[in-house]
């Protein structure tokens, strides 16, 4: 199988939120609306196989030297072949090509980012406007059994 990692278009903005509905109706990956996609377009990475979108995620910024991985999901069928890590290692490298020193997940897969080397950290070292500007719209606020981990770079 061969995949490979590229920046979203906002053409497959439709194929995107496709592919994570589900985990969107189980609440554990935020609704993130086609307007919004587009706007943060070029934050999204994208895992494709034969030219279908496999997978995806976003490296986000916080600050000249905080970013986060946020939205990971990988087709179901897809799971366990290096997929995920793939697009976040795509993420690391794309940030360190941007200076940045740390990268932050919030996440109900916290085995799998300490393989890639993050740490868990309390969420209230979080910036506030994260709180603020996402978490406030999951339907699992605020009372959150997600884990903050981070990676210094």
């Amino acid at each position: 199988m061969m995949v490979e990692y590229t920046k979203a278009k906002l053409s497959d903005i439709v194929e995107m939120q496709e592919l994570v509905k589900d985990e969107v109706k189980k609440g554990t990956i935020l609704f993130r609306s086609s307007d919004e996609m587009a706007t943060n377009i070029r934050s999204y990475v994208v895992a494709k196989n034969d030219n279908d979108i496999v997978g995806f995620g976003a490296l986000h910024f916080h600050a000249y030297d905080l970013g986060e991985i946020r939205s990971l999901i990988v087709s179901e069928h897809y799971r366990g072949k290096g997929i995920g890590k793939g697009m976040v290692m795509h993420m690391i490298e794309e940030g360190m090509f941007l200076d940045v020193k740390k990268i932050f997940t919030l996440t109900y897969q916290k085995s799998f980012f300490e393989l890639i080397g993050f740490v868990e950290i309390t969420k209230d070292s979080l910036p506030a406007h994260k709180i603020w500007a996402d978490c406030i719209k999951c339907k699992h606020f605020p009372v959150c059994d997600e884990v903050a981990l981070i990676k210094a770079l």
